[in-house]
């Protein structure tokens, strides 16, 4: 059993826990996840079985779709609903002052990490670290948002988006500046992923319903748009093997097949290596 299962993950839930109950569920000997989700967060989780674990660098870089709702006028120290307010003011926020500041969020910026997040600082998680009352410095990392859209008021200074951005963004740390932008504080309320690369949410599946065995699973070979290339077994024997093979064609990636989808080739002066085994 290889591919991918499109999850919808539930809120108060670890990605990891998703992964765990997917490969216990399906009797997996590897699973993985492709972009983790706060625990918070909700929505869509790409969830890798057995070697399609390999795609995740493949996957790493791709775009995201948000739903989320900010509140200003308050602050949490994890920017969420995990933790206590720690800031609060009266100052009240409207619609047209939060749609004078979107443009200025467009395009690319580097962007500060949350204090309470997954980032490594010397081998450890800056949310222990955080916990545990030390004292450290995070990176701000370049990020890309495509497009902030306003698409209503739900309440008193709470305002829900839809957000596309590049991957690694960090849809609390773009609350907390907005809440700076607008000379207040802020904390997100709700996040749900709803695309990941080419995949949405419309097409994943609950936990009960893998529970049930209602799902389906993305082939590897589905997920790619290169040209196929057939070999014989002789020639998968040693391909397999991390052997390179006489073909002739244009150099490029191919998606590799034999009796199966063996996984990605690569053609150079003519000749064939698989550079990403996916059997």
């Amino acid at each position: 059993m290889t591919g991918i299962i499109l999850i919808n993950k539930p809120r108060h839930m670890s990605s990891n826990t998703v992964v765990n109950v997917v490969k216990h569920q399906l009797n997996l000997k590897k699973a993985g996840h492709l972009g983790t989700l706060d625990v918070e967060a909700q929505g869509l989780l790409p969830v890798t079985l057995n070697s399609s674990t390999k795609l995740f660098d493949y996957f790493l870089n791709k775009n995201k779709e948000y739903i989320t709702t900010f509140k200003f006028g308050e602050e949490t120290s994890t920017l969420d609903l995990e933790s206590e307010i720690i800031k609060k003011d009266n100052k009240m926020i409207s619609a047209k002052q939060v749609l004078d500041i979107l443009p200025s969020f467009i395009g690319k910026q580097m962007q500060l990490p949350p204090v309470y997040s997954s980032k490594k600082i010397n081998g450890k998680r800056a949310y222990e670290l955080a916990r545990a009352g030390e004292n450290f410095n995070l990176d701000s990392k370049m990020i890309n948002i495509f497009d902030i859209k306003l698409l209503e008021q739900t309440g008193i200074n709470k305002f829900k988006f839809l957000i596309s951005c590049s991957s690694g963004t960090y849809i609390r740390s773009i609350c907390r500046d907005m809440a700076h932008r607008l000379s207040t504080f802020g904390t997100c309320y709700d996040i749900t992923r709803t695309k990941c690369g080419d995949f949405d949410i419309k097409d994943s599946y609950t936990l009960e319903q893998i529970k049930n065995n209602q799902y389906h699973i993305i082939k590897p070979q589905f997920l790619f748009d290169y040209k196929e290339i057939q070999i014989d077994h002789n020639n998968e024997t040693k391909l397999l093997n991390g052997q390179i093979i006489d073909h002739s064609g244009d150099d490029g990636k191919y998606k590799i097949f034999s009796s199966i989808f063996l996984g990605i080739g690569e053609i150079k002066n003519n000749k064939l290596k698989l550079i990403m085994r996916l059997f």
